[in-house]
This record gives C-alpha cells, sequence and structure tokens, in this order.
C-alpha cells in the first residue's frame, strides 16, 4: 500500500491502548469503569486539543467483556462447532458493548472518534492478519477524527473464527502507518521484574532482556485469552526487529492527567525499544 502513513513533518502519530484491567474490573464480568473512561476520554480531547499535530490510533482491550466470554468459549484456539459459533457471537457481542461505551465517552467528550471494528473488516490466517483494507482508516486520520480498534473476534481461513487482542492489531497497523510511539496504559506502573509479588519494577526492556526476563515475566491474575502481559511485551519487542526506532511504553492511566502527560511526551513507565 502506498503512502498510507501520515506526514510526520506535519503530524505526530502514537498508538494509545487502554488495557481492559484499566478499564474495566477484569474480575467480574461485564463491569466498566465508567468514571476512569470518562477521565481517560477527557484527556485524550485535552490533549488532542492542546497538540493540533497530535495524532493518535487509539485501541482498548476488553477486560471484563470479551476476555471471561472468550475463555469460556475457547475461541481464541479455533471456532467450528454450532455451539463454538454461537460463543463467537458471544464474545463479539461482549466487545462491541465496551467499545460502545467508549465510543459514546470520547463522543462526549468531544473527539470525533470512529470505530473500526476488527470482526468486519478482517481476516486472519492462523491468526496472521492476510486482509485488512486500512484505507478508510487511513481517510478517517487524515479528516482530522480519531479512530478506534479494539481487541475482537475475527474469521479465520484455518480455524475458523479466533480473537485478536489490541496489540496483534497494533503490530500489523504499526508496519503500515509507521507511529513514533505506542503507548500501552493499564493499571500497574509498568512491568513488574516479580510478579505478583510487585516489587521490582523494570525501567527498560530490550529484544536482548526477554530470554531472562519470560520467567519472571507472569500473566495477569484475571481472565486474559490473549496471554497478558508476558504476550504483550513479547509481540512488542518483536515489532522492533521491523521498526527499530520505535519506542513502546507499558504504564500506569490510573493517575488523573496520566494519559495526558504520556500524549505530551512523558516517558514513565516501562520502556521497550530495539
Amino acid at each position: 500500500m502506498e503512502n498510507i502513513g501520515p506526514d510526520h513533518s506535519r503530524d505526530q502519530l502514537v498508538f494509545l491502548k487502554l488495557g481492559g484491567s484499566l478499564i474495566t474490573d477484569k474480575h467480574t464480568a461485564r463491569s466498566p469503569r465508567r468514571e476512569v473512561i470518562n477521565r481517560i476520554t477527557q484527556e485524550i480531547a485535552n490533549s488532542l486539543q492542546k497538540n493540533p499535530r497530535l495524532q493518535i490510533i487509539l485501541g482498548h482491550g476488553s477486560g471484563s467483556f470479551g476476555h471471561i466470554s472468550g475463555k469460556k468459549h475457547g475461541t481464541l484456539d479455533g471456532v467450528r462447532t454450532a455451539e463454538e459459533w454461537q460463543g463467537f457471537t458471544e464474545v463479539w457481542h461482549d466487545a462491541s458493548l465496551l467499545n460502545r461505551i467508549v465510543l459514546d465517552s470520547l463522543i462526549e467528550a468531544g473527539t470525533p472518534a470512529l470505530a473500526f471494528p476488527p470482526s468486519a473488516a478482517i481476516i486472519t490466517r492462523d491468526r496472521k492478519i492476510i486482509t485488512w483494507d486500512l484505507e478508510p482508516l487511513q481517510s478517517a486520520l487524515r479528516m482530522g477524527m480519531l479512530p478506534v480498534v479494539y481487541g475482537d473476534v475475527v474469521f479465520d481461513t484455518g480455524r475458523g473464527g479466533t480473537i485478536l487482542s489490541t496489540e496483534d492489531l497494533f503490530v500489523h497497523l504499526a508496519i503500515q502507518f509507521k507511529p513514533e510511539r505506542i503507548l500501552l496504559a493499564g493499571r500497574d506502573p509498568g512491568v513488574w521484574e516479580d510478579y505478583p509479588d510487585c516489587t521490582s519494577l523494570l525501567k527498560e526492556i530490550t529484544p536482548a532482556d526477554l530470554p531472562s526476563l519470560q520467567k519472571k515475566i507472569r500473566q495477569s491474575g484475571a481472565p486474559d485469552v490473549t496471554g497478558g502481559m508476558e504476550e504483550k511485551v513479547k509481540i512488542m519487542l518483536q515489532l522492533n526487529d521491523k521498526l527499530p526506532t520505535l519506542e513502546t511504553i507499558i504504564f500506569s492511566g490510573e493517575d488523573p492527567e496520566s494519559i495526558q502527560s504520556i500524549l505530551g511526551g512523558d516517558t514513565k513507565g516501562t520502556i521497550l525499544h530495539g
């Protein structure tokens, strides 16, 4: 695809993910943290207003919506039987419910947000994206809109159906759009070296660090069908092989103005780089 990315001499493109643990109570089914969502969307609106050059592709996790139903039905591993396809639609419904809550809040905050549901546009083969027409998303960016993607079910040529995380989507989008930074907001202040004790925070991680860290970085304590923190770190570091200058920051979005601060250039959290 020719010249799909924005003009970086004029714009500053970042990818921002709102983690499922941040915007929902991951231990209770379908429990949005509405006050947190409303605070964050207002901070996004403030950031866009303050910096006209800032462009954002926003993503969010499914938290206690899609992850709980996804685990119940085993959707990640494949969808073949009538019962599993019924589960597929349940996961889709849960993910879309949360997306609508986030979109309603973004619109209320005054942002020109527009959702791009993966289930309606993506085909995968063994969970690798093989079809995704990005022209509409590119057009939204050029028109000054705020494209929103999210963890969702997709049709898969090998598995029938599966689930893609926001990180999966970001990897594909990053190759095409080449953002300056990928910002992953959760509840923790970064990546813990000793989860679940959570006494030692890693300031930075490089691909060379990964083999020694994989035994220390544990998955989430709540249902997370797409792998939790360990998988997020692995996916983002693999992306650095293709985009050596990319900087990924894993940080906490819990505190007021934390999102606005990171969009303004703050680097607080754990930095992943090549």
